[in-house]
């Protein structure tokens, strides 16, 4: 925190917990805790911007993985999923949605017949195109708030421990010390 900010709701915690419990480390609750709580703020934020276009979290996603895809703007349910990180279960929810308010269509794969394609709409795709450029102005907006060599800083650390959690060597265990 910089000097003359007031103390954050994980920084009262934190001093609470160091008088109750001064033989626990809790020096990484002060990164957790904050990272945690501002999660959840962006994803408020976030949120907002969706629910203007009606959409969801989950739709605005199923919605932009179709439009990366690129003309013809298609992908399989199974595909969709891995994109977007959730199950085959949630993604066939969030299709259906979508699907009643002709944002996408379901057909046959031509490969193969048992397979289904989901595609892209006109009327989906103009959506997208809409809710994603106020999407990137709303990501923006929230990112200004730090100074640019900040958010530089802040996206490489996060880079790196995601890529560590995503990918652990064996160095990268609990302990923390290679060869423990």
């Amino acid at each position: 925190m910089e000097v003359g900010e007031p103390l954050d709701r994980v920084a009262r915690i934190q001093a609470d917990w160091r008088r109750e419990r001064p033989d626990v480390d809790i020096t990484p609750q002060g990164v957790i805790g904050r990272l945690h709580r501002l999660a959840d703020r962006l994803t408020e934020e976030l949120c907002l911007v969706y629910g203007r276009y009606g959409l969801s979290e989950g739709e605005f996603d199923v919605l932009c993985a179709l439009r990366r895809a690129g003309e013809p703007y298609e992908r399989a349910p199974g595909e969709l999923a891995a994109h977007t990180m959730v199950t085959t279960g949630a993604m066939t929810k969030r299709i259906d949605r979508l699907e009643r308010a002709g944002l996408v269509t379901r057909r046959r794969s031509d490969d193969d017949q048992r397979g289904r394609i989901v595609a892209l709409t006109t009327p989906g795709r103009e959506l997208i195109d809409q809710a994603f450029t106020d999407h990137m102005h709303n990501e923006r907006r929230l990112l200004d708030l730090l100074v640019p060599g900040d958010a530089e800083a802040l996206e490489g650390l996060l880079t790196t421990w995601l890529s560590r959690m995503e990918h652990p060597r064996p160095s990268d265990g609990p302990s923390g010390s290679p060869g423990e």
